[in-house]
């Protein structure tokens, strides 16, 4: 184990009902013979223990923090080091969640949902990023549980305005976890979702009455704050994990990179005794600057832990050019590297697409005129692809 100095630690702890905390920063000293990384947990409860099935992981510092008049679980931060030349995986529980031969699916309807508990929200972009995007993680106590690429459906609070009287319409989001949530426990979920605000053509100025519902509910909620959930719902975007060496094209616009994150999560983060991966996963992202990345510092990691295992590109249309001066959007990137696409494709790659529904025709369009280019016939293969249950499409 390399040595290292912790030299300054900074925790902000709760205040009355306030559960939030802020990152801790650290400075460390490293020897030149090892370098150490560090990684942190907020908000973690993993009681009773939280264990690492690689041993070089030792415990550095451990704090116990509870709230006062909370209802919600004590939260652990815990920082550990590891030797850079070990990629450990954290140990997840309860590992009944993998028992199930099929998908859990509707659990909680909309005349019946789930009432979870807001445990954080988190701004994920940076200042420059056009809207806000953030990262909601959501207590459901281990009773709505769900397996990677389904979505749950959110009630915001209050009444339709369309149908007085009538509580609001379920909203569907992806979910951007694994099945053992962020705090490997199973009894969380989180969300990726942008708040959508309306801007008047005419005047430029923001619109509070046309902003999204839901979008503004979560984005403006509070840990301890309560919500209501249906599903989970979905099948198409399910991870096929029947051949552990498969290769998974993932193509995400914005918030659509929620399920994918789950996906390489299980890949990548987590010790999953029934699924260890040893195939190749590629993720397009595209967004409009480096500001608006979504999970980038995780997607980097794996990239960096995982160089045989994992690509990752991106498209950002505000800063980067494609081939013919234009702005670089995802379909773009993918032109790119459309000979390595397709023959994996033709190797029996999966192919995943989530976003905006106006991601779909641009994407289609190239990969025809890719497909002309090579001969082939894209009506027909895009049928093949279907029929083989390669090609996996969820927009909204």
């Amino acid at each position: 184990m390399a040595h290292l100095t912790l030299s300054q630690m900074a925790v902000t702890v709760p205040v009355g009902s306030d559960l939030s905390l802020r990152r801790s920063a650290f400075k460390i000293q490293l020897s030149e013979e090892s370098a150490v990384m560090l990684v942190f947990y907020e908000y973690v409860d993993l009681a009773p223990n939280l264990n690492f099935c690689d041993k070089s992981w030792a415990p550095v510092f451990t704090l116990d923090l509870k709230a006062k008049n909370s209802g919600l679980r004590s939260r652990r931060v815990i920082c550990m080091s590891v030797q850079q030349a070990s990629v450990p995986k954290v140990t997840v529980s309860p590992l009944e969640l993998e028992d199930a031969k099929e998908p859990p699916l509707n659990l909680y309807k909309p005349k019946e949902p789930y009432t979870a508990t807001i445990v954080s929200v988190e701004r994920l972009v940076g200042p420059k990023a056009p809207g806000e995007t953030c990262h909601i993680v959501i207590d459901h106590g281990g009773n709505v549980p769900y397996w990677e690429g389904q979505s749950y459906g959110v009630i915001p609070p209050g009444e339709n305005p369309k149908k007085p009287g009538s509580p609001h319409n379920v909203r569907l989001y992806s979910i951007a976890s694994t099945r053992y949530g962020d705090f490997f426990d199973g009894k969380t979920a989180s969300l990726c979702v942008r708040r959508a605000v309306y801007y008047d053509p005419e005047t430029g100025k923001e619109d509070p009455s046309k902003n999204g519902i839901c979008s503004n509910f979560l984005c403006n909620s509070k840990p301890g704050d309560k919500i209501k959930i249906t599903g989970p719902s979905g099948k198409i975007m399910l991870l096929p994990e029947d051949d552990p060496n498969a290769t998974h094209i993932m193509i995400a616009t914005g918030t659509g990179v929620a399920p994918f994150r789950g996906y390489l999560r299980r890949m990548f983060m987590e010790s999953v005794p029934t699924f260890k991966f040893g195939g190749l996963a590629w993720l397009f992202l595209g967004v409009a600057n480096t500001d608006s990345l979504l999970y980038d510092d995780e997607f980097s990691k794996y990239l960096k832990d995982y160089p045989n295992n994992f690509r990752y590109d991106r498209a950002l249309s505000r800063e980067q050019k494609n081939k013919n001066g234009g702005k670089m959007y995802v379909q773009d990137k993918i032109e790119e590297y459309s000979d390595e696409v397709f023959k994996l494709l033709d190797n029996g790659a999966h192919i995943y697409f989530c976003g905006l529904k106006g991601m779909m025709p641009g994407i289609q369009e190239t990969l025809k005129r890719v497909a002309d280019q090579r001969g082939e016939n894209w009506e027909e293969k895009l049928s093949q692809l279907k029929k083989n249950k390669q090609w996996h499409v969820e927009v909204y």
